[in-house]
């Protein structure tokens, strides 16, 4: 038998090891499920939980105040009777309507915003980077009916205003009138929201090592080019992030609709959104009683939607998106 094989077989402390590493393994996995037991009970008890129950609701119906079983029953009528489907798919086009003004103008801002704020020798940031945040911080209700009064024809400050420069013919009641009311209502919820793009833009911007500016300024890269050529692409990875952040967002999107123009979605359904065809499917409102089957229904179809939205974006983008993390 040679050394090494002595040395083999003296050699016991990696079996002990292994034997008190297993127990050691075990006893931190059960400290992990200790920690994160709390946070798992209150995702199923707030988000799991209700989830499952809405999706279980969709598959009844309630006759003489008793629930019968109709598996996809409810998702036919849904998309099968006119009375539903005109209603439905109304609302879906608002909605990407809604989802395009704020794709196309919201985030484009924000990232303009941003860019400026992250500029080295700009003075106040601090001020503007408040003065910009602040709407997203205040409530659909104060900024609904803030609004709403600045709009009016009658009593509103935008007559006057548009007056003082000339320009009082050009306008209209806008939130009044089908053609304009959704737009008027998206320009209004990108003001309000445009905060959210631009601070997490410009906390992207401020990441990006200085090594990699202090090298383009070298070759002689600056301004625009700059921007365009070496931050911009390694800021897409955070540009996604706030892309999909606007979709779901915007297919979720109800209270600043309902606080301007009701639950009915006036004028005459032209804001109508899927947010606010739940809420009178499910709640009822006026003449048009409630049916929580229905809003159920109305309910999953959405959760479609964002849940095919964010896996397209997890699985289709996200990861050509990683060669641009640094």
């Amino acid at each position: 038998m040679t050394d090494v094989d002595h040395l083999a077989l003296d050699a016991p402390v990696p079996a002990i090891a292994g034997a008190d590493a297993a127990p050691a393994r075990g006893r931190t996995r059960w400290h992990i499920a200790v920690f994160l037991a709390p946070a798992l009970l209150v995702y199923t008890a707030l988000m799991i939980g209700p989830l499952a129950d809405t999706l279980r609701l969709a598959l009844y119906t309630r006759v003489d105040l008793a629930s019968h079983f109709v598996g996809l029953d409810n998702f036919r009528t849904l998309f099968g009777d006119p009375r539903w489907s005109g209603h439905l798919w109304s609302a879906l086009g608002n909605n990407l309507i809604f989802f395009a003004i704020h794709m196309l103008l919201q985030n484009p801002i924000g990232l303009a915003l941003a860019a400026l704020l992250s500029l080295p020798r700009l003075r106040f940031v601090g001020l503007y980077r408040t003065a910009f945040f602040l709407p997203t911080m205040l409530s659909f209700v104060i900024v609904g009916f803030t609004w709403k009064l600045i709009l009016s024809p009658i009593w509103g400050v935008a007559p006057t205003l548009l007056g003082l420069v000339g320009l009082k013919g050009l306008f209209h009641p806008w939130l009044g009138q089908e053609s304009s009311a959704l737009v008027t209502l998206a320009l209004i919820s990108v003001w309000q929201f445009v905060g959210i793009p631009m601070m997490l833009i410009y906390a992207a911007l401020l990441g990006i090592p200085a090594e990699l500016v202090e090298a383009a300024e070298l070759d002689g890269i600056t301004g625009f080019r700059q921007f365009f050529k070496v931050k911009l692409p390694l800021i897409w990875p955070t540009i996604g992030i706030v892309s999909i952040l606007t979709f779901v967002a915007n297919f979720n999107a109800f209270d600043l609709i309902y606080t301007v123009e009701g639950a009915l979605a006036g004028p005459n359904y032209s804001t109508d959104i899927l947010g606010t065809f739940l809420f009178r499917t499910f709640f009822g409102n006026q003449l048009q009683l409630g049916d929580p089957n229905m809003g159920a229904a109305v309910a999953t179809v959405m959760f479609g939607i964002i849940l095919a939205g964010v896996a397209a974006y997890l699985f289709g983008i996200q990861r050509r998106m990683r060669r641009y993390q640094f």
